[in-house]
């Protein structure tokens, strides 16, 4: 079969997704039954993958399916938690204190909380700790969900402690004796140097397209959840949104160049949220009082947009909080220490907590081992700062059962979609070694793109990098899958390999705004189930904009010396620069147009 055949075949469940949870808006709990279906029929009668395979891939995704099902309950214990407690109007409280915009409030705690937090735990956990915390705030559900998604793009390459690169990259690229002979020819005497290249390549990449990313989270609020359904409502605080992402995305790049891939997002998230709140505080870039922007009033919300948890208006604290700042965000803070401590390997807390680990070695024979390990998810740390919280906020008892009661139905309402979304996945990455002799789908994906595209193929590797992570989950995993792929085309078309290896890195971090399953976890932790297709229909604009920006730099970048600097990918880059330029201005000649 040839490799567009190939190719074709395995886009399939893919495009399964793509029809009835993105344009048909069915729901997950429907749509990804069918998916696994195509996955598993094609693995057994097209790559003929022997059933105990497909079986083992099947249940090893039902376990990464509990792990995620896990850090949604914790989530949303936590959530609870502190909404029995009252810490949560405390929290809003401080909030408005800062201002009432929530514009500027979904930057603080989406783009520059959120950071900080996938640079310590990664795997989808600031949408589990970000999302609820702006329903808490007031925001809805859906918005919530929305801009959870949307983040996760430029800090996620740098996540969990540089896990994406150190990981993801390191295994895809380390066996392999023609990379590690260019990587000496390039002068690196240690491999970890090399890896550290690639990571810059890829900090320098995400500094350049991800500092339009708060504003791009602004407009789309304001487009899909404003009065005026207008991004002119966005467009208003360009400055302070560019401002913003710039106090995050420089010394996030200083941090890659000079440190390495483990602190960009860890320590840049921080930095940015300490720059951007005092300058809040100070007024500085701020809208006007006149020009706050808030929400509807809730009863105007439509339907969709809002999920199973709701804001008790009768909790302590109507006027005036009773609980100090730093009590009602001790939790956060809690929840903050333990992901960081825990994922430092210089010290011993994750070693110890990775010791409890539960394994089906080899299963049916095949050299699938599902693995979990409780204690090191991030589910443990929000379980453990939940009991912490109830005593140090001294919730009563009844409260306490009312948290964990609604979080447990929560959790239920969500397992339906995660045990056929990753059970799906499973099956795709792992159809390698079957009698056909084809290459694992998603390689035979990225094998028919790559003869279609020739020496364009900078302008296309972002993209395959955004399947792998769709499907996957994971810009680790992606980076695994395609990374010696990615080296291996740019070598053949006669390009620096390593930055093509930072457009695959980039391109699964953008790819985790779109991811399925992320996006049903995250819908979880408010209980926003079921409109899974239309919260991707808003994200995928983002996607698009990233890997089309990103590759078109990178194609730049490696064009350069043999077309100059006028080339397509810098024409491209220019040219969404320009438009970037002529939406703000024409936004502020006519401010009430969209």
């Amino acid at each position: 079969m040839n490799a567009l055949a190939l190719a074709a075949l395995a886009l399939l469940p893919i495009a399964v997704v793509a029809l009835f949870l993105v344009i048909l808006r069915w729901s997950a709990a429907r749509a990804m039954p069918l998916s696994w279906i195509t996955a598993a029929v094609l693995a057994l009668w097209v790559w003929q993958i022997p059933l105990p395979q497909i079986a083992a891939a099947s249940i090893n995704g039902l376990v990464i399916a509990a792990a995620l099902l896990l850090i949604v309950f914790g989530a949303i214990l936590l959530l609870n938690t502190l909404q029995e407690s009252g810490a949560l109007q405390t929290i809003r409280h401080g909030f408005v204190g800062i201002t009432p915009d929530r514009r500027v409030q979904v930057i603080i705690i989406a783009w520059l909380f959120g950071s900080f937090i996938e640079g310590s735990a990664g795997f989808g956990t600031p949408a589990a700790v970000c999302v609820p915390l702006l329903v808490g705030l007031g925001f809805p559900a859906m918005a919530a969900v929305v801009a959870g998604m949307m983040i996760q793009s430029t800090p996620v390459s740098f996540g969990a402690v540089g896990t994406p690169i150190l990981v993801g990259v390191n295994r895809g690229l380390s066996e392999d004796p023609g990379v590690i002979a260019f990587s000496e020819g390039a002068g690196f005497l240690e491999w970890s140097d090399f890896l550290a290249s690639i990571g810059a390549k890829v900090a320098i990449l995400h500094a350049a397209v991800g500092t339009f990313i708060p504003l791009l989270v602004v407009c789309v609020m304001t487009r899909y959840f404003g009065k005026n359904r207008s991004i002119a409502d966005g467009l208003a605080i360009w400055k302070f949104a560019l401002f913003a992402a710039l106090a995050m995305t420089v010394p996030y790049l200083l941090f890659a160049i000079f440190l390495g891939p483990e602190f960009p997002s860890l320590i840049g998230g921080p930095i940015g949220l300490f720059i951007v709140i005092l300058a809040a505080k100070r007024g500085f870039l701020m809208p006007p009082p006149r020009e706050i922007w808030d929400f509807e009033p809730r009863e105007t919300w439509p339907e969709e947009w809002s999920g199973q948890f709701e804001i008790r208006e009768e909790e302590p604290s109507k006027s005036t909080p009773t609980m100090s700042q730093w009590k009602a965000w001790a939790p956060y803070l809690l929840v903050a220490a333990f992901l960081v401590l825990t994922r430092l390997e210089a010290l011993p807390l994750g070693a110890w907590l990775k010791s409890v680990t539960f394994t089906i070695p080899n299963l049916f024979g095949t050299d699938i081992s599902p693995t979990i390990q409780p204690l090191y998810l991030p589910a443990f740390g929000f379980v453990l700062v939940a009991l912490i919280t109830s005593a140090m906020h001294h919730i009563p008892p009844a409260g306490i059962r009312r948290a964990w009661a609604r979080s447990g139905r929560t959790l239920l309402s969500a397992s339906v979609a995660l045990v056929f979304t990753v059970p799906m996945v499973q099956v795709f990455i792992n159809s390698a070694g079957g009698a056909a002799g084809f290459e694992k789908m998603p390689i035979a994906l990225a094998n028919g793109v790559a003869e279609l595209t020739g020496s364009a193929w900078p302008l296309f590797s972002t993209f395959i990098g955004g399947i792998g992570a769709f499907v996957a989950g994971s810009n680790t995993i992606s980076n695994m899958m395609f990374s010696l792929f990615q080296f291996g085309v740019g070598q053949k078309i006669g390009v620096d390999p390593s930055w093509i290896v930072a457009l695959q890195a980039v391109g699964g971090a953008a790819g985790n705004v779109i991811c399925v399953h992320n996006v049903v976890a995250a819908s979880a932790t408010v209980g926003l189930l079921g409109r899974e297709g239309l919260i991707i229909r808003r994200t995928l604009v983002t996607f698009v904009f990233y890997a089309l920006f990103s590759g078109a730099l990178g194609y730049a970048i490696v064009w350069y010396s043999t077309m100059g600097i006028f080339n397509l990918g810098s024409l491209i880059a220019a040219a969404m620069l320009i438009a970037i330029g002529l939406i703000i201005f024409r936004s502020r000649r006519s401010p009430q147009q969209g």
